[in-house]
This record gives structure tokens, C-alpha cells and sequence, in this order.
């Protein structure tokens, strides 16, 4: 049996990490950017723009067995949202439709901000989805171009992203930035290693004929308050101060499960911010 073969659609840090893990099984994969040149060893490149309907001229155009459509919007309003992730996304399938592509399944990467919770509830995948914010109402039409695509179609909704080059949290506490405390404003988050480690748990998982879900909530085991982990990281950075103009600004209040990912067999390697930002100051 032939080395299964992905595009990763905005190969970008959580998209390079999930190509070396696949690489590391022995994956064919192909990394869509528009500077190729950034991509990891290994990784094929297709430089492209998402903008465009006009699929890159280095589009595989052998069988595509899975898609990841992993972007990070640039610009981050609500024409950059819908240009990055509404618009880029129906740019994709339509070049596999060009090509006479049929994946085995694609997979979507979607955000927690499709939550509107603000009471400190559990959040499952089950849970209404009616985003206020023009970030999870584009999110949320986006992964319904996906639903529809005609291919099995997986959405893994990421929380707060953190990890190596995703600091601003550190860099607040740094500075003294104040949290309030009553009533608690929970958060919740996934290191960048462990975010792309439940996309290749995915692909795999499929690629063994196993079942996989069409929605999956990516984040850590603990979602905590956030006056807790800025206490945590001000002990283990020796801040003392406090800023007295600064705080960091958060809006909603909620605990996402990752009940769903943990009964398929997936684990997180940073259970917690403690392990994850841990590993950061370690290095």
C-alpha cells in the first residue's frame, strides 16, 4: 500500500508541524503557501495564493487521498476573514474539482470562536453555535462550504493557540498587564504541537479505516480561569509589579471539552497551560 498523500492549504506553524508528523509516518504532503520556500524538508511545495481562483500551476495532479485546509487569516476584519477562510476554501475544492480529485476525507480547520458562551459553561460539540462576532459567523459559513463539498469532511474547532512564537500572553504578564479575577473569565487553549498532533491523529485514525467524527473541539485538558494562569506564569517569570493602565482585555467566558478527541483515542502531550508554558520557559 502506497504512502498516503495530503495538501496541507495554508502550511503555515500549526500546518509545518502537522507536515513533519506526517512526514515522520511517511506521508506524501504537500504544503500550499505563498512563500514555498518557508515550508519544512521535506514537504512538497506548491506556492499559490488562496485569493485566487486559478489554481498554482504546481498543483498535484496525481490523486489527492486528504486535504487540510489549515489558513491563518492576515488580515483580521471581516473582509480578511471571509477572503481567508470563506472564499480561500471554496478556492481549494474547486481546484480539486478542476483536477478530478476525490480525498478520502477533508479536514477543517475551524475555531472555538463559533462559541458565544459567556457564563463559564461546558462547551461540546454539541453545543449552539450562534457567534455574534464576525469571526465565528464566518467561521461557522465557512465550515458549511466544507459540510457540503461533497467529500467525508471533518471540522476541528481550535481554541487559543499557543506555543513557540505565540507569546502574547507572556509578553502581557511581562509588562504587568492585570486580569480580573471576579467573575471568573475562563479560557482555553492548545499548544501548537498538540493542535497539530490532533490533525495527524485524525488523518491517520482515517487512514486505518477507522471512524472519525465530522467535528472535533481541539484544547488542553484543563480550561482555567485566566487570573489563575496569569498568577501562575507572573510566579515562575518573578514579575512583581502590576501595570497600573494595562490588563488584559477578553471577551466571553467558557470551558471547551475535548471529551470527543480523548474517546477516539487522542491525548494531548501539554494537559495543561502548566506543562505547555512550562516547556516554553524551559527553553
Amino acid at each position: 500500500m502506497s504512502a498516503p498523500t495530503v495538501v496541507i492549504a495554508g502550511c503555515g506553524d500549526v500546518g509545518s508541524r502537522l507536515a513533519r508528523q506526517l512526514l515522520a509516518a511517511q506521508w506524501q504532503v504537500y504544503g500550499l503557501r505563498r512563500d514555498a520556500s518557508k515550508l519544512p524538508e521535506g514537504v512538497i511545495g506548491i506556492p499559490g495564493d488562496l485569493f485566487s481562483r486559478d489554481a498554482p500551476d504546481t498543483w498535484p495532479i496525481d490523486a489527492v487521498d486528504y486535504l487540510v485546509y489549515c489558513v491563518a487569516a492576515s488580515q483580521h476584519d471581516e473582509a480578511g476573514y471571509r477572503a481567508a477562510y470563506v472564499e480561500g476554501v471554496k478556492h481549494v475544492l474547486e481546484w480539486l474539482d478542476d483536477f478530478g480529485q476525490a480525498p478520502e476525507r477533508v479536514i477543517f480547520v475551524s475555531s472555538s470562536s463559533v462559541y458565544e458562551q459567556q457564563g463559564g459553561e461546558w462547551v461540546d460539540e454539541q453545543s449552539p453555535t450562534q457567534p455574534a462576532g464576525f469571526s465565528g459567523r464566518l467561521m461557522l459559513e465557512a465550515e458549511q462550504v466544507v459540510r457540503g463539498c461533497g467529500f467525508p469532511a471533518t471540522v476541528v474547532r481550535l481554541t487559543g493557540i499557543y506555543g513557540p512564537g505565540r507569546e502574547r500572553l507572556l509578553t502581557q504578564v511581562r509588562q504587568g498587564y492585570r486580569v480580573a479575577e471576579e467573575p471568573p473569565l475562563y479560557g482555553n487553549r492548545i499548544h501548537s504541537d498538540d493542535a497539530a498532533g490532533l490533525l495527524a491523529f485524525l488523518l491517520q485514525a482515517d487512514a486505518r479505516g477507522e471512524p472519525v467524527g465530522d467535528c472535533y473541539i481541539g484544547v488542553d485538558d484543563s480550561p482555567a480561569p485566566l487570573a489563575e494562569v496569569v498568577a501562575w506564569l507572573r510566579e515562575h517569570l518573578g514579575v512583581s509589579d502590576w501595570s497600573e493602565v494595562e490588563s488584559v482585555r477578553r471577551t466571553g467566558s467558557k470551558r471547551c471539552s475535548n471529551a470527543k478527541a480523548r474517546a477516539l483515542g487522542w491525548a494531548p502531550q501539554y494537559p495543561s497551560y502548566r506543562e505547555g508554558y512550562g516547556a516554553i520557559l524551559g527553553a
